[in-house]
Protein backbone atom coordinates (compact mmCIF):
# COMPACT_ATOMS: atom_id res chain seq x y z
CA UNK A 1 0.00 0.00 0.00
CA UNK A 2 1.17 3.18 -1.05
CA UNK A 3 1.06 7.07 0.88
CA UNK A 4 -2.40 7.96 1.97
CA UNK A 5 -3.82 10.59 -0.07
CA UNK A 6 -6.60 13.39 0.35
CA UNK A 7 -8.01 14.82 -2.80
CA UNK A 8 -9.64 18.20 -2.17
CA UNK A 9 -12.85 18.42 -4.39
CA UNK A 10 -15.96 16.64 -5.06
CA UNK A 11 -16.15 17.56 -8.58
CA UNK A 12 -15.89 15.53 -11.80
CA UNK A 13 -12.33 16.47 -11.67
CA UNK A 14 -12.00 14.99 -8.37
CA UNK A 15 -14.05 11.66 -9.82
CA UNK A 16 -11.21 11.30 -12.11
CA UNK A 17 -8.35 12.14 -10.15
CA UNK A 18 -9.67 9.45 -7.44
CA UNK A 19 -9.89 6.58 -10.91
CA UNK A 20 -6.40 7.90 -11.99
CA UNK A 21 -4.62 7.57 -8.45
CA UNK A 22 -6.47 4.83 -7.61
CA UNK A 23 -5.58 2.63 -10.81
CA UNK A 24 -2.69 4.33 -12.01
CA UNK A 25 -0.20 5.54 -8.90
CA UNK A 26 1.18 4.49 -5.95
CA UNK A 27 -1.09 6.60 -3.62
CA UNK A 28 -3.86 5.32 -1.35
CA UNK A 29 -7.21 7.11 -1.83
CA UNK A 30 -8.33 7.80 1.96
CA UNK A 31 -10.59 10.70 2.00
CA UNK A 32 -11.63 13.59 0.05
CA UNK A 33 -12.15 17.36 1.60
CA UNK A 34 -13.79 20.49 0.69
CA UNK A 35 -14.85 23.65 2.61
CA UNK A 36 -17.39 22.61 5.36
CA UNK A 37 -20.29 24.49 3.74
CA UNK A 38 -19.87 22.03 1.05
CA UNK A 39 -19.87 18.70 2.97
CA UNK A 40 -22.29 16.48 1.57
CA UNK A 41 -25.47 15.28 3.69
CA UNK A 42 -24.17 11.56 3.78
CA UNK A 43 -20.53 12.65 4.79
CA UNK A 44 -19.11 10.54 1.38
CA UNK A 45 -18.17 10.84 -1.76
CA UNK A 46 -16.98 7.79 -3.88
CA UNK A 47 -17.14 5.31 -0.92
CA UNK A 48 -14.77 7.78 0.84
CA UNK A 49 -15.47 10.28 3.77
CA UNK A 50 -15.53 13.79 3.56
CA UNK A 51 -13.65 15.75 5.44
CA UNK A 52 -14.02 19.90 6.22
CA UNK A 53 -10.99 21.37 4.71
CA UNK A 54 -10.74 23.73 7.40
CA UNK A 55 -10.19 20.76 10.04
CA UNK A 56 -8.12 18.05 7.86
CA UNK A 57 -5.13 18.63 10.39
CA UNK A 58 -7.72 17.50 13.06
CA UNK A 59 -8.23 14.14 10.99
CA UNK A 60 -5.18 13.22 8.90
CA UNK A 61 -1.73 13.75 10.33
CA UNK A 62 0.63 15.95 7.72
CA UNK A 63 3.60 13.68 8.03
CA UNK A 64 1.58 10.59 7.11
CA UNK A 65 -0.64 11.97 4.37
CA UNK A 66 -0.40 14.08 0.86
CA UNK A 67 -2.57 16.27 -0.91
CA UNK A 68 -3.92 17.08 -4.47
CA UNK A 69 -6.51 19.96 -5.21
CA UNK A 70 -8.63 18.25 -7.77
CA UNK A 71 -9.97 21.73 -9.14
CA UNK A 72 -10.01 23.23 -13.27
CA UNK A 73 -9.67 26.57 -13.82
CA UNK A 74 -12.01 28.63 -12.22
CA UNK A 75 -10.90 32.23 -11.49
CA UNK A 76 -8.41 31.51 -14.08
CA UNK A 77 -6.59 28.90 -11.59
CA UNK A 78 -6.74 31.03 -8.38
CA UNK A 79 -9.07 28.91 -6.73
CA UNK A 80 -6.84 25.70 -7.15
CA UNK A 81 -3.89 27.47 -6.18
CA UNK A 82 -4.69 28.85 -2.85
CA UNK A 83 -6.40 25.57 -1.91
CA UNK A 84 -2.93 24.32 -2.52
CA UNK A 85 -0.93 27.02 -0.85
CA UNK A 86 -3.24 26.65 1.79
CA UNK A 87 -2.66 22.62 1.80
CA UNK A 88 0.90 23.52 1.65
CA UNK A 89 0.60 26.11 4.91
CA UNK A 90 -1.21 23.27 6.97
CA UNK A 91 1.96 21.05 6.77
CA UNK A 92 0.83 18.34 4.05
CA UNK A 93 2.83 17.36 1.35
CA UNK A 94 1.62 17.98 -2.45
CA UNK A 95 0.89 14.98 -4.30
CA UNK A 96 1.38 14.81 -8.52
CA UNK A 97 0.15 12.23 -11.04
CA UNK A 98 1.40 11.44 -14.00
CA UNK A 99 0.04 8.60 -16.40
CA UNK A 100 1.99 5.55 -17.13
CA UNK A 101 0.50 6.18 -20.71
CA UNK A 102 2.41 9.76 -21.13
CA UNK A 103 5.64 10.17 -23.42
CA UNK A 104 7.62 12.04 -20.54
CA UNK A 105 11.10 12.69 -21.79
CA UNK A 106 13.56 11.87 -19.01
CA UNK A 107 15.29 15.83 -19.16
CA UNK A 108 11.99 16.86 -18.62
CA UNK A 109 11.57 19.28 -15.87
CA UNK A 110 8.51 18.97 -13.64
CA UNK A 111 7.04 21.05 -10.75
CA UNK A 112 5.28 19.70 -7.92
CA UNK A 113 1.41 19.44 -7.97
CA UNK A 114 1.12 18.28 -11.45
CA UNK A 115 -1.72 16.34 -13.21
CA UNK A 116 -0.32 14.50 -16.39
CA UNK A 117 -3.09 12.26 -18.03
CA UNK A 118 -2.44 9.80 -20.54
CA UNK A 119 -1.50 10.29 -24.11
CA UNK A 120 0.35 13.57 -23.37
CA UNK A 121 4.03 14.20 -25.18
CA UNK A 122 6.53 16.02 -23.43
CA UNK A 123 9.78 16.69 -25.51
CA UNK A 124 13.05 16.72 -24.39
CA UNK A 125 13.76 19.98 -22.44
CA UNK A 126 10.62 20.81 -21.96
CA UNK A 127 9.67 22.32 -18.58
CA UNK A 128 6.27 21.81 -17.18
CA UNK A 129 5.18 24.10 -13.84
CA UNK A 130 3.99 23.95 -10.36
CA UNK A 131 0.34 23.16 -10.46
CA UNK A 132 -0.23 22.34 -13.82
CA UNK A 133 -2.98 20.41 -15.35
CA UNK A 134 -2.62 18.65 -18.12
CA UNK A 135 -5.42 16.45 -19.74
CA UNK A 136 -5.39 13.98 -22.08
CA UNK A 137 -3.43 13.82 -25.78
CA UNK A 138 -1.52 17.20 -25.53
CA UNK A 139 2.06 18.06 -27.33
CA UNK A 140 4.31 20.06 -25.38
CA UNK A 141 7.34 20.37 -27.61
CA UNK A 142 11.15 20.55 -27.32
CA UNK A 143 12.33 23.50 -24.94
CA UNK A 144 9.03 24.56 -24.33
CA UNK A 145 7.80 25.87 -20.70
CA UNK A 146 4.46 25.96 -19.03
CA UNK A 147 4.69 28.45 -15.96
CA UNK A 148 3.17 27.78 -12.69
CA UNK A 149 -0.93 27.42 -11.97
CA UNK A 150 -1.75 26.26 -15.95
CA UNK A 151 -4.67 24.59 -17.44
CA UNK A 152 -3.93 22.48 -20.70
CA UNK A 153 -7.60 21.21 -21.70
CA UNK A 154 -6.71 18.54 -24.71
CA UNK A 155 -5.25 17.77 -28.21
CA UNK A 156 -3.47 21.15 -27.41
CA UNK A 157 -0.13 21.98 -29.75
CA UNK A 158 2.28 24.10 -28.44
CA UNK A 159 5.28 23.79 -30.67
CA UNK A 160 8.98 24.07 -29.40
CA UNK A 161 10.96 27.00 -27.48
CA UNK A 162 7.70 28.26 -26.19
CA UNK A 163 6.29 29.62 -23.11
CA UNK A 164 2.86 29.70 -21.71
CA UNK A 165 2.81 32.19 -19.07
CA UNK A 166 1.25 31.71 -15.66
CA UNK A 167 -2.30 30.90 -14.93
CA UNK A 168 -3.33 30.49 -18.25
CA UNK A 169 -5.93 28.21 -19.93
CA UNK A 170 -5.65 26.68 -23.39
CA UNK A 171 -8.74 25.55 -24.24
CA UNK A 172 -9.11 21.93 -26.69
CA UNK A 173 -7.18 21.64 -30.03
CA UNK A 174 -5.41 25.62 -29.43
CA UNK A 175 -1.94 25.68 -31.10
CA UNK A 176 0.83 28.03 -30.33
CA UNK A 177 3.30 27.81 -32.86
CA UNK A 178 6.95 28.12 -32.04
CA UNK A 179 8.78 30.51 -30.38
CA UNK A 180 5.91 32.44 -29.19
CA UNK A 181 5.40 33.35 -25.71
CA UNK A 182 1.43 33.25 -23.95
CA UNK A 183 1.62 36.34 -21.61
CA UNK A 184 0.10 35.41 -17.52
CA UNK A 185 -3.66 35.27 -17.20
CA UNK A 186 -3.95 33.93 -20.76
CA UNK A 187 -7.41 32.82 -22.12
CA UNK A 188 -6.90 30.73 -25.60
CA UNK A 189 -9.84 29.25 -26.75
CA UNK A 190 -11.14 26.31 -28.23
CA UNK A 191 -9.40 25.86 -31.55
CA UNK A 192 -7.62 29.27 -31.62
CA UNK A 193 -4.03 29.17 -33.58
CA UNK A 194 -1.44 31.39 -31.95
CA UNK A 195 1.12 32.14 -33.87
CA UNK A 196 2.48 35.47 -32.55
CA UNK A 197 3.19 36.67 -28.82
CA UNK A 198 0.50 38.01 -26.83
CA UNK A 199 -0.08 40.13 -23.91
CA UNK A 200 -1.14 39.98 -20.38
CA UNK A 201 -4.65 39.09 -19.88
CA UNK A 202 -5.55 38.28 -23.43
CA UNK A 203 -8.84 36.38 -24.52
CA UNK A 204 -8.45 34.70 -28.02
CA UNK A 205 -11.39 33.10 -29.04
CA UNK A 206 -12.70 31.05 -32.83
CA UNK A 207 -16.23 31.62 -34.16
CA UNK A 208 -18.26 29.36 -33.57
CA UNK A 209 -19.29 26.43 -36.35
CA UNK A 210 -22.35 27.94 -37.90
CA UNK A 211 -25.64 25.71 -39.00
CA UNK A 212 -26.19 25.20 -42.21
CA UNK A 213 -29.42 25.89 -44.01
CA UNK A 214 -29.94 22.45 -45.57
CA UNK A 215 -30.36 19.82 -43.49
CA UNK A 216 -28.06 16.77 -42.96
CA UNK A 217 -30.52 14.04 -44.13
CA UNK A 218 -31.55 16.54 -47.29
CA UNK A 219 -27.70 16.97 -47.90
CA UNK A 220 -27.46 13.29 -47.97
CA UNK A 221 -30.58 12.55 -49.55
CA UNK A 222 -32.10 10.39 -47.64
CA UNK A 223 -35.89 9.10 -48.64
CA UNK A 224 -37.53 7.57 -45.81
CA UNK A 225 -38.58 4.06 -45.88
Amino acid sequence: MGSKLIIFGLSNIAECAFEYFTHDSDYDVVAFTVDSAYIPENGEFMGKPVVPFEKLTEHFSCDECHVFVAVGAQQLNRFRTRKVEAAKAMGFKLASYVSSRAFVWPNVKLGEHVFIQEDNTIQPFAKIGNNVTLWAGNHIGHASEIKDNCFVTSHVVVSGHCIIGENSFLGVNASVADCVEVGQDNLIGMGAIISKNTPEDALYSTKKTELAKISARKFFKVEDV
